[in-house]
């Protein structure tokens, strides 16, 4: 099974709306058993917080199905051994969580654009207010992970 751990700024945007995309992939190709799938933050500040409404609206247009029940979570040390790929969506959360996680020797920690040979951030909706154009580059980086794209 491939345990993957989505992170972002405050596990209420972007890290969840991969958490679930992924999870619609996964079950659109009945590979539920293969894989294990939750999202974090670099950050305690939203810890408790539901997914973002405008997060939550974006998917649900999509017809993504989501957790109401998720709650945002920091990242914690622990994760780097229950995870076998741990993938931020920028390159400043992938610098805050060597932080939480300094060392990396199996190397499990990604960017989420990587998969796709893009050298970029996934948008952050925060600050652009952008929703679609994170689920977009999202769904390009999973499908990628996949090997679909």
């Amino acid at each position: 099974m491939t345990r993957v751990l989505f992170v972002c700024h405050g596990n209420i945007c972007r890290s969840p709306m991969a958490e679930f995309i992924l999870k619609a992939l996964v079950a659109a190709r009945n590979l539920e058993g293969s894989y294990y799938i939750e999202s974090a933050a670099v950050s305690a500040e939203e810890t408790g917080n539901p997914i973002y409404p405008p997060a939550k609206r974006c998917l649900t247009q999509h017809g993504v199905w989501f957790d109401p029940q998720k709650r945002a979570r920091k990242v914690v040390p622990a994760d780097y051994e229950r995870f076998d790929r741990i993938i931020c969506m920028d390159v400043s959360n992938l610098r805050l969580i060597r932080r939480i996680i300094p060392e990396d020797p199996e190397g499990k920690i990604h960017l989420m654009m990587s998969y796709t040979g893009v050298g970029r951030d996934v948008a952050d909706p925060w600050y652009t207010g952008d929703f679609e154009q994170s689920f977009q580059d999202i769904l390009e980086g999973c499908e990628a992970m996949l090997g679909i794209r």
